[in-house]
C-alpha cells in the first residue's frame, strides 16, 4: 500500500476533516504502539509500511522484551494527547489506522501484534484480513 493511499483510506474510514487530522493519527497511533510493543515487532510491523509511516513505529519502539506496560485507556489517552483529539474520537482513529495497517501488511504479523497485547488493547487490532 502507498503511502497516499494509506493516509487516504484512514482519513475516509475515520471520518476525519483533512489529510493533515489522518497523518496527526497515524502518527500518534503508531508512535504509541511502538512504546507498547516489543522493539522487533515493532520493526517487522515498520518494514511492512510505507518508509515515512513506519517510521512513526521506529521512533517510540523500547525494548526487545516487550515495551512499556499499559492498558487501552492509557493506549487510547497518549493517541488522544498526541493527536489533539478527545479520547472517543482516538479510539475511533487508533482502531482505523491498525485495520487499515492490517491490510497494508503481509503474513501473520497482526496475530503476533494480538499477541503481544493486552486484551483491553487487543480489542483495537483487527482479527484477521477482510474478505477479499
Amino acid at each position: 500500500m502507498q503511502h497516499h493511499e494509506l493516509v487516504g483510506q484512514v482519513q475516509a474510514r475515520a471520518r476525519l476533516a483533512d489529510i493533515g487530522a489522518a497523518t496527526s493519527a497515524i502518527r500518534a497511533t503508531l508512535q504509541t504502539l511502538g512504546e507498547r510493543v516489543p522493539d522487533g515487532l515493532a520493526e517487522n510491523i515498520a518494514a511492512e509500511l510505507p518508509r515515512e509511516i513506519g517510521e512513526y513505529l521506529r521512533q517510540t519502539a523500547k525494548s526487545p522484551s516487550g515495551g512499556l506496560r499499559f492498558d487501552r485507556e492509557e493506549f487510547v489517552g497518549r493517541v488522544a494527547d498526541r493527536a489533539g483529539m478527545d479520547p472517543p474520537q482516538a479510539a475511533q482513529a487508533a482502531r482505523v489506522v491498525l485495520e487499515v495497517v492490517g491490510e497494508a501488511t503481509q503474513g501473520r504479523i497482526m496475530e503476533r501484534l494480538q499477541a503481544a497485547l493486552p486484551t483491553d488493547i487487543r480489542q483495537l487490532v483487527p482479527a484477521g484480513k477482510p474478505p477479499a
